[in-house]
């Protein structure tokens, strides 16, 4: 049993975690096997389990959900679903109930709220989709104005003003200049 909390008041009977910053894990009640490390992370967090945040605002607003890894400044700040991944400053930032995404790169997924499955990967990657899923974006800025469903976009500025769906993009600044266009 390890616990190394920093004004953590609330933790019960939750074990195997490890808090370390000021109100890091601040109203763990019961939840079990998780590790905060910076100032605030995770800070209302009660019985989600499983969870890693490094960072501070990482995770901050998660209180149930499970098996999340949020790295970097507000990353996955204000979600409270299960089975994310954010590596990255503001990666998932307002990701809610959207489940089973991964966002790597500065602002990765950024405005991403309820959409589920999607992978973006590359500095601003996916950065304005919020409800359109699944989705992959490789690449700097590639799905940047994406909100649509089912695209992939591999190379630079790929898909960067699609609204569109089923759209595929490969190479640099592919699709670029395509906004609504589906198939």
């Amino acid at each position: 049993f390890r616990r190394v909390l920093f004004r953590s008041q609330a933790n019960t009977t939750g074990s195997y975690n490890t808090a370390v910053g000021v109100q890091a894990l601040q109203a763990n009640t019961t939840a079990s096997n998780i590790f905060f490390f910076k100032q605030k992370a995770a800070y209302e967090n009660t019985t989600g389990e499983g969870n890693t945040a490094l960072g501070r605002y990482a995770l901050l607003s998660n209180t149930t959900g499970n098996y999340n890894t949020a790295v970097g400044l507000n990353s996955l700040r204000v979600a409270t679903a299960s089975n994310n991944v954010g590596v990255g400053v503001d990666s998932m930032r307002f990701n809610t109930t959207g489940t089973s995404n991964v966002a790597v790169g500065f602002s990765s997924l950024f405005s991403n709220t309820t959409a589920s499955n999607n992978t973006a990967v590359g500095y601003q990657a996916g950065y304005s989709n919020v409800t359109g899923s699944p989705n992959e974006y490789f690449g700097y800025q590639s799905g940047y104005a994406g909100t649509g469903a089912q695209n992939s976009g591999f190379g630079y500025k790929t898909l960067l003003n699609s609204t569109g769906s089923q759209n595929a993009a490969f190479g640099s600044q592919a699709m670029q200049s395509n906004t609504t266009g589906s198939y």
